[in-house]
């Protein structure tokens, strides 16, 4: 696995009781590496997700969808290198022997058994490696490490992602363990690519959900790395009540609100190191809009600027060009007036009130530039509205990996 130079170490995380790994080889492509992963969970964990807006969605994202509202769950399957997605009946076929498969070796029903499957579009699931790859994983629960369960999940990914955070519940220390993959195919609506969360908090499923589709709305939704949104994007939290606190069933219940900022910060980094490892970005760029008519119009105003190739290729020159953040607010369709505008480049103020700022040194932008992480603010200067997005630089290593990625 590559490295990416804007990489983060692997945390270290602690097993969450009530939860037992697994991962192992089901040759879904020709590599010698993990690629598929089983995760098991007590009697009792409560479940909450959010899936892909597309109108394309894999067979998994449709069999989460549909026992999401059941709100337990006993186990996940991830398979990585094949999305099985546009497949048609026997993709759909293949999803459900490998959770039939799974439910068997849980002794659960089908419904308590989650699935994702992610890598090229099109190529329906082996259904006699998906069901041994199943069989192969549930051999090694519990030995398998949180780094060995990320790396399985990953597909051009160049690091493992996970992130960690604890809350206090009733008096009791809960963790919160993130692992995520994603790279490319980066533009959420829900949730973003393959990401999971196990936390051993007890919580009620409805509240659990709620949670979840708060945080997300603030996290994995303001990223994008190249605009496409997948057909396999899914985000799921499974809370085992290992730790003994007390069950958190309102939003008035002792650490609810602990836990829920927790579960928001953990959503953050989770997002933020998916647009770290944006195929061959060179830099992290964070899109503040402020002063937009509403909280809505800013979040339109920081995508079509995050999205922009031109804002993008001009960051991976170091190229100070404002005019093109001007372009992107103006090519976004929402209310903006070009004499109320405002730019900044890392805190430098470079363009107002429909011109360049008078006296105007590009020299501490163009330092600003040359670093890895890049600030750009914009003052829209009609409202309240406000929004932060994450993206990431637009490089050759970009067309390189996906003009390449079937090869």
């Amino acid at each position: 696995m590559q490295t990416s130079t804007l990489s983060r170490p692997f945390p270290a995380l602690p097993d969450i009781a009530g939860c037992t790994r697994g991962t192992a080889t089901a040759g879904y492509k020709p590599w010698d590496r993990a690629d598929i992963t089983l995760l098991a969970f007590a009697e009792g964990t409560t479940v909450a997700g959010v899936t892909t807006c597309s109108k394309c969605p894999s067979p998994e994202v449709e069999h989460c969808r549909r026992i999401l509202p059941g709100g337990t769950a006993r186990g996940l399957v991830v398979n990585a290198g094949n999305s099985n997605a546009f497949t048609g009946k026997r993709g759909a076929e293949a999803c459900a022997l490998q959770v039939a498969e799974a439910a068997r070796l849980l002794g659960c029903a089908p419904t308590e058994i989650f699935a994702s499957s992610t890598g090229v579009i099109g190529l329906p699931l082996p259904a006699d490696k998906a069901q041994a790859g199943v069989r192969a994983a549930h051999a090694t629960l519990g030995h398998a490490s949180w780094h060995e369960v990320t790396a399985a999940i990953g597909t051009t990914d160049t690091f493992p992602k996970a992130a960690l955070r604890e809350a206090i519940v009733g008096g009791t220390k809960v963790s919160l363990v993130g692992i995520i993959k994603g790279s490319g195919m980066i533009a959420p609506d829900m949730a973003t690519m393959l990401g999971y969360i196990v936390t051993d908090a007890a919580i009620d499923a409805p509240l659990f959900q709620a949670m979840l589709s708060h945080a997300n709305a603030r996290t994995f939704s303001c990223i994008t790395v190249d605009g496409d949104t997948s057909t396999s994007d899914t985000v799921l939290a499974f809370a085992t009540g290992g730790a003994g606190a007390p069950r958190i069933t309102s939003n008035e219940s002792p650490g609810a609100d602990a836990f829920a900022a927790a579960l928001t910060d953990l959503c953050r980094e989770l997002a933020q190191l998916v647009v770290r490892d944006g195929e061959g970005a060179s830099k992290f760029i964070e899109i503040r809009v402020a002063g937009a008519e509403s909280d809505e119009s800013a979040h339109r105003i920081a995508k079509s600027i995050a999205n922009s190739p031109l804002v993008k290729t001009a960051i991976a020159g170091g190229d100070a060009n404002w005019g093109r953040i001007v372009m992107a607010v103006g090519k976004a369709g929402e209310p903006a007036e070009r004499d109320l505008l405002s730019i900044r480049f890392g805190g430098i103020e470079v363009a107002a009130n429909g011109m360049v700022v008078a006296g105007y040194d590009e020299t501490p932008v163009a330092a600003h530039l040359a670093g890895q992480d890049i600030d750009i603010a914009v003052e829209i200067g009609l409202g309240d509205g406000r929004a932060t997005v994450w993206t990431c630089d637009l490089t050759h290593g970009y067309i390189s990996i996906n003009a390449d990625y079937r090869s």
